[in-house]
Order: C-alpha cells, then sequence, then structure tokens
C-alpha cells in the first residue's frame, strides 16, 4: 500500500507542473491602448475612472492587461505617429477619447476596434451609422455636443440677460455641427454670435483682439484639444477682461474659470471600461448602442465671480451641483 501511495504522490507532482502552466496560459494578457489628445494632466480623472471600472470588472494592469499610454500634450502634429505606433504594438483595442484620435486612429487602420469615452456627436462625424447600431469598428459613450452647447448659451443668458454679444471659442476643424446648433441656440435667444476659430495654440492672440475689438460680453467654448490645452490662457483673458465666461469642462472652473457645464466625465469613463470588457470578450463594435450621458455637472466659482465683480442670480445659483466659494 505505501509503494503504491508513493507512486500515486509522485504522478501528482509529475502532473502540477504542467496544471499550473496550462492554468497560466489559459490566461490571457489583454493589450489596450489609450490615445489622448491633450495633455497627461487633462485626461488623468478620466483616465483613473477607466481603470477603475477595468479593476471593477476584474482586469489588473500587469497581471491580465496592459495599458500602452499615449499623450500628444496638444500637439496635433503626433496624433498620426503614435496612432500608428499603437497599431504597431498590435493592441487588442484602442481607447480614444476625442474626435483627433479617432481620425489619426482612422488613418492607420480600419479594423482595429475603438472605444470612444467622450464624442460630441459620433453619428455627423461619420463615426457610426446610428447610435442604437454603431454598424462599424467603434462604438462608446456621446457627450451630446450640439445639444449641450446650446444649454450652456442658455444658462450663460439666464446669468446674465444683459449681455448681447457672445464669444465662441471653437476648432472649424472639428465641430461644425456643435457650432451650428449654437448659432440656432444664440439666435433663439436673441444673441449674436463672434466666432473666434482656433486651429493651433497660435490663433489665440489674433481672435482675442478680433474679440475685444467686436465688443464682446461674454464668452464660450466648444471643448476641442487645442481650446481644452490652453485652458489657463482662456481663463487669463476672461478674466483681465471681466467676460463672463462658460466653459465646458469641469476643470475651468476648478481652474478658476466663472461655470462650466457638462456631462460627468468620471462617468463616461467608468462605463468605458464595459464597452472594453465586451469587446476583449468577443463583441463586435457594430452591435454594442452608444450611450449617452446619464450624469450632468453645473458648475459656478463664486469666487472668481466676486472677483470679477459679477452677480450670479439665486434662481441660477440654487440650480448649480457645485459651488465653490
Amino acid at each position: 500500500m505505501r509503494a503504491i501511495g508513493l507512486v500515486i504522490l509522485t504522478a501528482i507532482l509529475a502532473l502540477a507542473p504542467l496544471a499550473a502552466g496550462a492554468q497560466t496560459q489559459s490566461e490571457k494578457v489583454y493589450r489596450i491602448g489609450l490615445l489622448g489628445t491633450h495633455s497627461h494632466s487633462s485626461h488623468a480623472k478620466g483616465v483613473e475612472a477607466l481603470r477603475a471600472g477595468l479593476h471593477d470588472l476584474s482586469y489588473v494592469e500587469g497581471k491580465n492587461i496592459v495599458i500602452e499610454y499615449r499623450y500628444t500634450e496638444g500637439r496635433q502634429d503626433l496624433t498620426t505617429d503614435l496612432a500608428e505606433e499603437l497599431v504597431r504594438l498590435k493592441v487588442d483595442l484602442i481607447v480614444a477619447p476625442t474626435t483627433p484620435a479617432i481620425l489619426a486612429i482612422k488613418k492607420v487602420s480600419n479594423t482595429i476596434p475603438i472605444v470612444f469615452a467622450s464624442i460630441s456627436d459620433p453619428v455627423a462625424s461619420g463615426f457610426v451609422a446610428s447610435l442604437a447600431r454603431p454598424g462599424g469598428n467603434m462604438t462608446g459613450l456621446t457627450i451630446l455636443g450640439p445639444e449641450l452647447s446650446g444649454k450652456r448659451l442658455e444658462l450663460l443668458k439666464e446669468s446674465f440677460p444683459n449681455i448681447k454679444r457672445v464669444a465662441i471659442l471653437w476648432n472649424p476643424d472639428a465641430e461644425v455641427n456643435v457650432f451650428k446648433t449654437t448659432q440656432a441656440a444664440a439666435s433663439t435667444l436673441g444673441l449674436q454670435l463672434q466666432s473666434l476659430e482656433v486651429r493651433t495654440a497660435n490663433d489665440f492672440d489674433s481672435v482675442f483682439e478680433a474679440a475685444i475689438k467686436e465688443r464682446v460680453q461674454a464668452l464660450l467654448t466648444i471643448p476641442t484639444p487645442v481650446v481644452n490645452v490652453n485652458q489657463a490662457r482662456i481663463i487669463q483673458f476672461a478674466a483681465k477682461n471681466r467676460l463672463p465666461a462658460m466653459y465646458a469642462l469641469p476643470e475651468f472652473t476648478d481652474a478658476g474659470g466663472l461655470m462650466s457645464y457638462a456631462p460627468s466625465y468620471t462617468a463616461l469613463y467608468h462605463r468605458a471600461a464595459w464597452y472594453v470588457d465586451k469587446i476583449l470578450k468577443g463583441a463586435n463594435p457594430a452591435d454594442l448602442p452608444v450611450e449617452q450621458p446619464k450624469t450632468f455637472e453645473f458648475i459656478i466659482n463664486l469666487k472668481t465671480a466676486k472677483r470679477l465683480g459679477l452677480t450670479i442670480p439665486p434662481n441660477v445659483l440654487v440650480r448649480a451641483d457645485k459651488v465653490i466659494k
């Protein structure tokens, strides 16, 4: 009996390494890319939310998933190069938060799955056939750019009823549909828009001069990489000229801007992890409906309002989700 037991034990010990090896081989390590067209710091909150979402779905960086981070730091000329780099690494999919990131990836690959986390209008941009059935190699979440831009203008008018002329910072290469929708909203509200077109950082001095010359009374921004990366410059311009300003990202109000109205970007990025998980497990992006944001944040910086000598009406103040005092 003892001899038989030794034989069995020897067999078990011999098979153990094989079983362990099989277990290791069965646990695939996925590699995904993230292509950011802003600075690393401006993407930080969203990326942390994405990582938290992946962790909630049992992904652990360095164990069963590797994330290749690439940031252009606002240099649009680098976007395609970084997209090519991610494709060469043979990542399983790419998370592309912005429109320029998607356009760059499309230049180098038509097949790699793409998950977007904050696209303004994916249908108008031609990225998906419809929200319900994307129909291609990409899906994700939209920030309702056209609709929210009109809402921001409405809140700006409610806060400062006497304004008539509003400067709007935007990139005509990226957000034409959003601009047109904002124009329609301005007409309804009895406002005139002064278009400030910024494609690169070199455009800011000239458009700011034009805004002063045209005696604009308020400022509105459409979120694009060139606008977001130049956050401090824009806030400083608004403060110097005592312009009420409405921004499309909460980071602007956190940094001293007056007001912002936007979806919860952390919620969007956290939800993007669900899309990543589904695609890694075999789902076709074409069949995963694009989702719209469910949570919105209206933030008012009262410290900035006081510094600029501006008064926010009580009926507007009470609607704020967050007030910075």
